[in-house]
Order: structure tokens, then sequence, then C-alpha cells
């Protein structure tokens, strides 16, 4: 009966396969992402965008950027078009105007909610418009009605951001694609993101818009070393203080990952020192300290590290890939001293060890294993997962460091700051963001609650260097004990308030305002690795100048980031002051929106039809993130022997329990098939069922007879969690009253409760089996 069973559940895969995935929102109601399915309407033209653009101007430390996005309706029919992209964390998005033809509107700031009626208003009275709206300080919502058959409509904005370099080096980074975020929550009216219910394409397929790109640098000090790791660039140089840089031709399709541009000042050297600006009711003042330079300590105290890893299904492939080589790297270079846990997360979590290990040679190599055979897949539960780590034991006297390894690609950000905030305790956090377009709002919020460092890798090759950089921050911070002075300089709403210990060789960076003679001196002291550091820096009125105008804006977006970005503070606390800085200094905000409406009424009847522009995949980044993609198959045939072979010397995270069997991680990966349909299918069939039987201390003969019984159920547990192949290590050892206890190992690419179950109560049904009071061990393989 059960192999009946079996044959119909196989059967039953294999026909939904052929059928082909069907491509739609997703159908439990919740705001998640899904795949874009062409509307077989020709009168309506589903994707409005055509092309987006960005030129950027770079004049010493402040990068001021030019967003322009050309909408064009190629159909019959009137549209309304929203289209949801990414923005640098660092972005003072300060105005936008909207062109018609001939004609330009500018935008006009406005509190969030009117602005929104507005925008309605406008829409449904046949009005062009357009509305941008913040839905995290690095993702904005474009909304642009009635885009008349045959309208180009171009929408502009513009932004500014201050360049920090890290270790001598700028960077500028511009986001390109939004990537999919995981998310419960239920689609409701009361719901406020809704715009995590965005259509992508499938992995692989290329934006239906074109991207471009220019970046022009000047700099007082001469540039060098200017290059693209991300992008084909084509570079000159007019006098060696200005350099001139376009996106090369072939990459009009490159709209799939950030761009990043780095580059370096002549002798290493960074611009630092004072800035200032007077406005006509407010005086504005910026201030870059150089950092001193990174003393290696002669002894380096043991340390805790707790590694959390995203393996969701966004993970799956190239950024898994990088996350792997990442951290063999950091693990293998841990000391011996040291300790260190590996926690899992995708849907639920697992842990290497319930508390930490020695990090001799023998559990360093048990991680590397385990990473080696990690597989992505499931979703994105980084809350559950942080609040596991955050809980785990820790020794006394000894310093932790939890470092986060993800792309981010979820929607709670702020209750993810919160949390690390409240229970940090004595250690520090790093996250790594992993991939071409990771979620950096989140990894750079979670080191700054975590008092730590934010580090982005987009390729495998970039971790090993990156390793390294983590290690040296870890063990000698350039600067610690970081106190502001001002004396004659009479200053107020300075930001930060407080500054965090620096541990990458960036410069200390304060913002501010200032009033009365711009006299005195700015001093800046702290501990280093030579001891104690001090600055000191002279204000005169030559540092004014009309340039400078950009540091209102900055300033404000500052204090915007402290007040709601990443603090602690309830929404009905910060509102009404977020709000006022952003009508007041003309920014965008999470309570404050651009929107620009056209004075004709162009769409008379009223009629039009509303499209969401999907968006591609991040590049590397399978389809798996969304959760529609069509899924493998396997053929496959019986093979009911056992065969006499050694174990795979393969590590899997324990759970302890008495008298029953304990088994760890696993995933949802590929469906199995049948050889009875292997016909009309070229592919090579595969074996199933239980191999590589290995037995110490019990009768062998016993131990396969027993498992043989039950193969059709193991086997049903591997297929039912989508897997091809598990080994399985059971240890029995004899408790004080003669009662065995099992402990059981299970090793697969990922880790999924229901496979973990499964497996545990059928290999606990041996106890009563095995003779009482005897210690022994046998693994083996499962096929499915």
């Amino acid at each position: 009966m059960k192999k009946l069973f079996l044959s119909i559940l196989i059967l039953s895969s294999l026909l939904s396969v052929m059928a082909g995935p069907v491509e739609k929102p997703p159908t439990d109601k919740t705001l998640s992402p899904y795949f874009f399915v062409k509307s077989d309407n020709p009168s309506v033209d589903s994707l409005p965008l055509k092309a987006t653009s960005a030129k950027v101007t770079i004049v010493g430390v402040i990068a001021d950027v030019t967003v322009t996005q050309e909408y064009k309706n190629v159909g019959e029919t009137p549209l309304e078009a929203t289209y949801i992209f990414p923005g640098s964390t660092r972005a003072a998005v300060y105005g936008m105007k909207m062109t018609i033809g001939k004609r330009t509107l500018v935008a006009k700031i406005e509190e969030r909610q009117k602005a929104r009626q507005d925008y309605e208003q406008a829409r449904n009275e046949g009005r062009s418009a357009s509305l941008l709206e913040q839905q995290r300080p690095n993702v904005f919502q474009m909304s642009v009605a009635n885009i008349m058959p045959g309208d180009v409509i171009r929408v502009e904005l513009k932004y500014t951001e201050l360049l920090v370099p890290i270790d001598g080096v700028y960077q500028f980074a511009y986001p390109t694609v939004v990537g999919p975020r995981y998310t419960e929550q239920p689609d409701t009216p009361e719901q406020k993101d809704k715009w995590t219910k965005n259509p992508y394409l499938h992995q692989g397929e290329a934006a239906p818009y074109t991207f471009d790109l220019s970046v022009e640098i000047s700099s007082p000090i001469p540039v060098q070393d200017v290059f693209s790791p991300s992008h084909k660039i084509n570079v000159a140089f007019d006098g060696p203080k200005m350099a001139m840089i376009q996106l090369d031709k072939s990459e009009k399709a490159g709209g799939n990952r950030d761009f990043i541009l780095n580059y370096r000042l002549s002798g290493k050297k960074i611009q630092s020192g004072l800035m200032l600006y007077k406005g006509k009711t407010e005086n504005f003042f910026l201030l870059m300290a150089e950092p001193p330079k990174r003393v290696r300590p002669e002894e380096i105290p043991a340390r805790d590290y707790v590694f959390i890893v995203d393996v969701s299904g966004s993970m799956r492939g190239f950024p898994l890939d990088i996350s792997k080589a990442l951290l063999k790297k950091l693990i293998s270079s841990l000391k011996p001293t040291d300790t260190f846990n590996v926690l899992l997360f995708s849907g639920g979590s697992r842990v290497l060890s319930p508390a930490s290990l020695p990090a001799t040679k023998e559990n360093i190599q048990r991680a590397v294993t385990l990473i080696d055979n990690l597989r992505g897949g499931g979703g994105t539960r980084l809350l559950p997962a942080m609040k596991r780590a955050l809980a785990l034991p820790m020794n006394e006297g000894v310093s932790r460091s939890m470092v986060v390894v993800t792309d981010g690609y979820v929607s709670v950000e702020k209750a993810t700051f919160q949390m690390i905030r409240e229970n940090l305790n004595q250690s520090n956090l790093f996250a790594f963001g992993i991939g071409t377009s990771v979620n950096r709002y989140l990894i750079e919020g979670m080191a700054r609650a975590g008092m730590g460092e934010p580090f982005i890798i987009t390729n495998p090759k970039e971790a090993p260097a990156i390793a390294e950089k983590f290690r040296n921050y870890i063990q000698s911070p350039v600067l610690t004990d970081i106190k502001v002075n001002f004396n004659g300089f009479d200053t107020y709403d300075v930001e930060p308030v407080s500054i965090p210990d620096l541990f990458a060789g960036r410069p200390v960076v304060v913002f501010g305002k200032w009033k009365g003679n711009a006299a005195g001196k700015v001093m800046v002291t702290g501990i280093s690795g030579n001891g104690k550091y001090k600055a000191e820096f002279k204000v005169t009125d030559k540092l004014a100048r009309k340039e400078n105008a950009a540091l209102r804006y900055l300033w404000a977006r500052t204090r915007i980031a402290e007040l709601s970005d990443y603090a602690k503070y309830g929404e009905s606390e910060i509102k009404p002051t977020v709000t006022e800085l952003g009508l007041k200094y003309n920014l965008m905000t999470a309570y404050t929106s651009f929107v620009a409406i056209d004075t004709k009424i162009r769409n008379k009847d009223g009629k039009m039809v509303s499209v969401k522009q999907p968006l591609p995949l991040p590049q590397g980044v399978s389809d798996t993130a969304v959760g529609g993609g069509s899924r493998k198959m396997m053929l496959v045939r019986r093979r009911p022997s056992m065969a006499i072979g050694a174990p795979s010397p393969q590590a899997g995270m324990v759970r302890e329990s008495m008298d029953q069997s304990v088994v760890a991680p696993p995933v949802k990966p590929l469906l199995p098939s049948t050889s009875a349909m292997a016909k009309p299918f070229p592919l090579k069939p595969r074996v199933m069922g239980l191999d590589k039987l290995v037995v110490t201390g019990f009768d062998r003969n016993l131990v396969a007879k027993l498992l043989k019984s039950m193969e059709p159920d193991l086997i049903m547990c591997v297929m039912n969690a989508g897997e091809r192949k598990v080994h399985v290590n059971v240890t029995v050892q004899m408790n004080p009253d003669g009662s065995n206890r099992l402990l059981t190992t299970v090793t697969n690419n990922s880790g999924s409760d229901a496979l973990q179950d499964c497996i545990s109560k059928k290999i606990s049904q041996l106890m009563k089996k095995l003779p009482r009071g005897v210690s022994g061990s046998f693994s083996f393989d499962i096929l499915g």
C-alpha cells in the first residue's frame, strides 16, 4: 500500500512539473513578491518604464545625483505606472520635476498623506501627475498617472550624499534594483508595506528598460585608481584632479546590480577638515577628522564568535557561494583560544552546538564541512533567528562578536535593529551583505545598532580580503572613547550626539549648526593603539563657501536618520519632528513626499489601467527568492539492497534528547520521479533506497533488517522534503539505569523541521528492538 502511495505521489509530482509553473501572485493573501505575467491585452503597455539613468557629480566629498526615469506608453490605453526602485541609504532627496513634452512641472514637498490625496485627485480628474514616496530610507516608490498613448514622460529626482572613505578608498554606490522581500504580512487594507507585493521577472531575464550612468569627479587632490568592480566603464581625465566616468555601451542591461565606483586620492590621502556654509537663517558645518593609523596589539585576547548565516531561497546559488567562501575563511582563521558557534536560518533555524565550541582543528573542520554542504531554500525568518542567537549562552569574561551573513531581503528592519539594541549586552555585531544588490539599510542598520561595522561582498573573490579586514577590525579598533569639543565656536544641533568606536579606517564625521562668528577651535580626542589621540581644527571665515550649500540637506538627513531610520523611538514620538524637518528642508522622508501635478485635463473620460513595473531579479539571485520558480525533476529507480561501505565524513548539527533520535538540517529542493516515466526524458535514472551501512557494536544483520523494514518510510521523509540524499549517523549510549539513549545526526544540503521530525520519529522506533544495555553506532545514506 505504501509503495502504491509512493508511486502516486511521484506521478502527481511529475505531471505537475510537466504542466509547467503557473505565474501568478501568491494565493495565500500575503504581501509577498510574485512573478510577472504579461497581459494578453495588446492595447495595454504593461512595461511603461523604458529607461533609467543617473548623472553624478562628485566635488570633494559630496556627491550630487540626478536620476531620470523615462516612461512611454506604446499601447492604446491610458496608464498609471508604479515603479519600486532603490536609493542610497545616505541619500538626501531634495527635488523632483516632471516633463511632459515641452512642459516641465516642478514638484513640491508635502506631508505624505496630503501628497497622496492630491495625486489621487489629479489622477481621477484625468490630469497627469507623479508622486515620489519613501517606503524605506533606501526604497522609493514612483507613481505616474495618466500616461496617455504615445506619451513620453520624464521624471527627474535629485539627491545628495556624503562620501566617507574607508582605509583610503572612496566609494560611490548606486543601487539599481530592489531585491524581493520575504514577508509574512497579510494582504489587508490596514497594512502599510504593500510595496513588497511587486512583480519580478525570472532569473536571467534582462530588465525591460535600459540603464545608463555617468560620473564626474573633481577633487583638490589628484584622483587615481578609478575602477568599478561591478560594471564595465570608460575613464577619461581632464588634468590630474578631474576624472570623467561613463558606463560602457555594453552595460545597457546592467540595471540588475549595484553600480560601484572606487577611487583613491594621490598618496593615499583623504580629504579631511572643516567645511562651513552660511545660510539666510541658519549656518551649517561638517567636520571630517582623519583617523590615526591602525596599530596591531602584541597580545590579542580570546574572543567568542557567533556566525548567523542566511540559507534562505534568495541566497541559493551565487550568494551562498560567496557566503561559503567568506565563512570558511573567517572560521579557519580563528585562534585556538577562541570559541565559536554557527546558526543557520531560513524558515527555521539550527545551531551547530548548544554552546560555543573551542576553535580546535576538529571543530573548525566540522563547521567547514557543514558549510560546504549548504544549499539555499525557504523563507527568511530573520527575527526568530536573531532572538535565538542573542540568547545563546556566553562565558563570563569573554567578549563576543556576532557575525550576520545575509542579503537582507526582509521587511522587518526596524524590529531587527530594536532587538539587537536591547539584547546585545557585552557583544558587538558585524553585518555582511552578500550579493550584487543587497538591502544596505538592513546591513548598515544592524551594524550600527550592534556597535560594529557593515561589509558588502559582491563576489567570492572579495571574501578573503574582507575576512582579513574583519579580523583586523576586531583585533585592533582604530579609535575608541571618541569625543568632540568646541572651543570658541558656538555650535548646536550637533549630530551624532555620541560617536561610536571606530573599527574601520574611516574619518570621524560630525554635522551641526553654528551661530555668531566663524572663530575658535574644534578638537577631536580619543584612544588609539599608540595611546592618546588628538586632532585640532581652526575655524575661520574662509571655510564658509557657497558651494557647501548641500550641508543643510546632509545635516537634516543625518538628523532624520538618527531619529527614525535606526532609532528606538515609536512612530508617534518622531513623526511630527521628522515631518517638520522634511517640510522645512525640502526633503523626502517617511512622512513627506514629492508631488507634481499637470494643470491640464488630458484623460477626459478618466479611464486607465494601473500597472506595476516588473523588476529584474538581482544578478545571481535565483527564482527561489520569489518562490514561484519551476522545480527540476530527477528520475529514479529502486535499489533494494544496502551496500557495505564507509560513511561519508560529513558533520551535521545536533540536538539531543533522551530515548529518542535527534536529527538536523535540510530544506525544500528538487522533486523526484519514477523510472516508469523515464522514456520521454533523456535523463540519467537515479537510484533510490538505503545505502552504505556501517555498523559498530551491534549485529549488522539485525540493524540492516530493522532499517529495511522501515525503508519506504525513510524514503518518504526524504522525498517529502524534496531532498536527494541525506547521511544519517546514529549513536546509541547506555544510561546508568540500563536504558538506551539515541543521538541521531542527519547531514544534508539544507535544513527543514519536517524532515528532522520525520526521520527522528522513524529511527526512534528502533529503540524497542535493539539489545538493551548495549552501546554502539551505525550510519547509512538515504537516497530519495
